[in-house]
């Protein structure tokens, strides 16, 4: 009876925890140091890891053929390859519309 119950208290506590913090898991745990040639060349996207919060190490997460390759972001080579495919990290797609719809608009008032 205790065993079962201890167990029970434990699945339901691990629930919760994943409820609450789903991208605990989800972090990169080591990154390299090196990154082969032509891999930078086939990322479909990528995101920026920063050391707060549950992931505790700075990572930039490359998505390739939907593997996740965690690499470090001071490799010259990959900072550089950041700035150039900036529109390959997900945005956030209320605040895109809001300046698109601005733009259209001053287009317009330029054309009258």
């Amino acid at each position: 009876y205790d065993v079962l119950f201890i167990s029970m208290l434990f699945l339901t506590l691990l629930l919760l925890f994943l409820a609450l913090f789903p991208g605990a898991f989800n972090c990169c745990t080591k990154v390299s140091d090196e990154i082969p040639k032509g891999i930078l060349r086939r990322v479909e996207r990528f995101e920026i890891q920063k050391a707060d919060g549950l992931c505790h190490l700075e990572a930039v997460i490359l998505y390739i053929e939907g593997r996740k390759f965690c690499v470090s972001p001071r490799i010259r080579k990959v900072k550089k390859w950041m700035k150039k495919n900036k529109h390959k990290i997900p945005r956030k797609k209320t605040h895109g519309r809001k300046q698109r719809r601005t733009k259209i608009i001053k287009k317009k008032e330029k054309k009258q």
